[in-house]
């Protein structure tokens, strides 16, 4: 399934050509399907499928409710995880209550316009219930707060408002459970925001992350942590920021992960070497990747177009477009 009717369809409809692409190298008959609207039905003698949706209706529970009710098997988390995770308050929620570390939050409801009691720029918006950064808003001064309360509310009347941390940004993709090594994220101008997460070149990623083993391992840790609280299962990808003293503090919980150029260099690789592994099954079956892989075997997801030593910067221009090697 790829692209629906979300507002992150078209970077949905990426993910779905590479997921395609791998599977059909891999042997596999795919059928592809657009849930555009929800009047859709699936091809017959369907074994599995494969969600490459983003955003509502994909990634927010509805659409693994309706393949709960129809028995079919589906690939990343289960319907009520989807909902938690794609909802970044019951998200802060979960984290806090695992004793996960997230940043300091408020809820802004509808109604809301001025400054919570105890709150002051600089501070981060975005909408309690969307994906890739839309809406995403920044607040430096304190009479910036009407206009970025206005942007973000164009994705979702509820607003989550959240210390503005200083840090690096990383994140850790997760795999059957294991956290993946880390992945510093750095973009060249500005923020991370929906324009430099999807412009090839505008940023660039670090396997391994340039921290210090201890402050990798506790990234790790929060983000692991952080995809039990929601109940994740399968896979996703968990971002996070990195104080300056090495203190994580995650983010979000992405239970779809993008399959593009630019999100699955993102998601890191089981061996912290020179690939990516995606989640594509090379032995048949929809489980990890096989373990051991050289530099050189490739892997199920984007594999580098030139040789990458670890610690090198991997931009999104150095990888080539999906393909499956054994």
């Amino acid at each position: 399934m790829l692209g629906g009717p979300s507002a992150e369809r078209e970077v949905s409809l990426r993910s779905g050509v590479a997921v395609v692409r791998a599977l059909r190298s891999l042997g596999h008959t795919v059928e592809e399907l657009d849930p555009r609207e929800d009047r859709w039905e699936l091809a017959t003698g369907t074994e599995v499928v494969f969600l490459a949706l983003h955003g509502t209706y994909g990634e927010d529970g509805t659409v693994q409710r309706r393949l709960d009710v129809l028995g079919v098997p589906y690939t990343g988390c289960d319907a009520e995880a989807s909902r938690v995770a794609f909802d970044k308050v019951l998200t802060k929620q979960r984290c806090v209550a695992a004793g996960v570390p997230t940043p300091r939050y408020a809820v802004l409801g509808g109604g809301q316009a001025g400054w919570p009691a105890g709150w002051g720029p600089p501070v981060v918006l975005k909408p309690v219930r969307q994906g890739s950064s839309l809406g995403l808003q920044f607040v430096e001064e304190a009479d910036g707060l009407a206009a970025a309360l206005a942007g973000a509310r164009r994705y979702d009347a509820e607003v989550l408002m959240e210390e503005r941390v200083v840090g690096r940004e990383a994140t850790v993709g997760i795999l059957e459970d294991e956290a993946l090594p880390v992945v510093e994220v750095q973009p060249r101008v500005g923020v991370l925001d929906y324009q430099n997460k999807y412009t090839a070149g505008a940023t660039d990623y670090y396997l391994p992350a340039r921290f210090d083993a201890a402050t990798a391992q506790r990234v790790q840790a929060a983000a692991l942590g952080a995809f039990r609280a929601v109940g994740g299962r399968d896979y996703a990808r968990v971002d996070v920021m990195v104080r300056g003293d090495g203190v994580p503090a995650v983010l979000e919980v992405n239970t779809l992960p993008g399959h593009d150029r630019a999100e699955s260099v993102a998601q890191g690789g089981r061996g912290g070497g020179a690939e990516f592994c995606g989640v594509v099954p090379t032995d048949g079956g929809f489980g990890a990747p096989p373990r051991g892989w050289s530099e050189s075997g490739g892997g199920a997801g984007l594999t580098p177009s030139k040789a990458c030593s670890p610690g090198a910067k991997l931009r999104i221009d150095d990888w080539t477009g999906p393909r499956c090697s054994r």
